[in-house]
């Protein structure tokens, strides 16, 4: 157990208790998050195959693929009576208290090293306020209200959210990679569709202090200790909940309240295996060249950043001039809102250069294959710029995206 009396300055990320499926296929139960491969139905078809007869994550989300053609209130009383269905089956052991130390061999055979814990969402901003934990790009409120939905009437909560600390010297979560052999294996893997492999160990007593006192030491230079990586929309979503719900709660109860926490995967935003890829744009129902003669026209040009189009019938290159990457991308989203309101035409954010180039050579569809971020320059970005325009960037490729696999309760 966490000694009673260590002290965390702030208590931004903590052990937890934490369950994880026994007795199941872990290959069937665990999918990838459910924001990726969103204009790739095959993709989730296959899932949905894999899932059949199994317990499975699968039936505890909503694919963004399939946003358009479902029921939405349905769909949340059925994720709902999956998840309570499951706890009552009695197939999770619960990890009291305790961090999961995680090796996640991604398909390129690299090993990122995470840290599943909670962080307290009283910690937490996505509105560019000062904050121990914020975003890194701009929050689309017109997305929160499904999953505040779904987060109202679950039992558990699954996360896909990634965190980052700036931690240089490697304090933090690397030390865990040499006390492996001491450590109780919890899961130990292979991701379905080409996820790679999973290990996750469980981190409590000693080593926990250890993290927790590491954490102090960052967080004592810094105010900011955290930013957002991947699942964004998950946790605002969260944090909207827990900022409803506490307002009928007493002080003790606000305390205490498990809902006041919130599953994540903390990481080292300097783990060699971390790059930041792009998310690029595919425009459907324009005219392709229309389009890109009026985005010439109205963009600085420039050499500071390169930005690769595709179409049907043609490619090319579009230099922009900018002053950050940040600026660069506001530059080209705020063209895009502009340019498809009021029409039908539709933009999707694609993870992977190959299946832009695919999409973007669709009828009446165009694509921008946009350059990656430098992320040693993340986290001074968002000190002195704050957010970046939304899907700015994606934590690795598609496939290396956190999958759902552990769990908590939040009733």
């Amino acid at each position: 157990m966490i000694r009673k009396d260590f002290k965390l300055m702030k208590n931004v990320f903590m052990p937890t208790d934490i369950l994880i499926p026994k007795n199941i296929p872990m290959e069937s139960w665990s999918v990838i998050a459910c924001d990726q491969f969103s204009s790739e139905p095959d993709y989730w078809k296959r899932v949905r195959k894999n899932a059949a007869d199994n317990y499975s994550t699968f039936n505890m989300i909503i694919p963004e693929a399939y946003l358009e053609e479902i029921n939405e209130e349905e769909e949340i009383k059925n994720i709902s009576s999956a998840m309570t269905a499951f706890l009552d089956s009695g197939s999770f052991d619960k990890i009291e208290n305790s961090f999961i130390y995680v090796e996640r061999t991604q398909p390129d055979g690299r090993i990122r090293k995470g840290l599943v814990g909670a962080v307290d969402l009283e910690e937490y901003d996505f509105t560019g306020v000062s904050a121990a934990i914020r975003a890194s790009e701009g929050t689309v409120l017109d997305r929160l209200p499904p999953r505040i939905k779904v987060r109202r009437s679950a039992p558990l909560e699954l996360p896909h959210i990634i965190t980052f600390i700036d931690d240089k010297n490697k304090t933090v979560i690397e030390p865990l990679a040499k006390n492996t052999g001491k450590m109780k294996v919890l899961y130990d893997f292979d991701l379905m569709e080409g996820g790679g492999h999973i290990k996750g160990m469980k981190v409590s007593d000693e080593d926990a202090d250890k993290i927790m006192a590491a954490l102090n030491v960052l967080h004592e230079k810094n105010e900011m200790l955290m930013i957002m990586g991947d699942g964004n929309h998950s946790l605002a979503a969260a944090k909207v909940y827990w900022d409803e719900i506490k307002q009928n709660l007493s002080e003790t109860e606000r305390e205490n309240h498990p809902s006041r926490k919130a599953l994540v995967e903390l990481n080292n935003v300097y783990d060699p295996a971390i790059t930041f890829e792009a998310i690029h744009r595919v425009l459907f129902n324009v005219d392709p060249a229309g389009f890109i003669r009026d985005f010439e026209n109205a963009t600085p040009r420039g050499t500071d950043y390169i930005i690769k189009w595709y179409s049907k019938t043609g490619s090319g290159e579009i230099g922009i001039k900018a002053g950050c990457i940040g600026d660069m991308l506001k530059i080209m989203q705020d063209f895009i809102d502009e340019y498809i309101k009021d029409t039908k035409s539709v933009v999707d954010y694609i993870h992977g250069e190959e299946s832009t180039i695919t999409l973007a050579k669709g009828d009446g569809s165009v694509g921008f294959v946009l350059p990656a971020m430098d992320k040693s320059d993340f986290f001074e970005t968002v000190e002195k710029s704050g957010v970046f325009p939304r899907k700015s960037f994606s934590v690795g490729h598609a496939e290396d995206k956190r999958y759902y696999l552990e769990c908590r309760e939040i009733r």
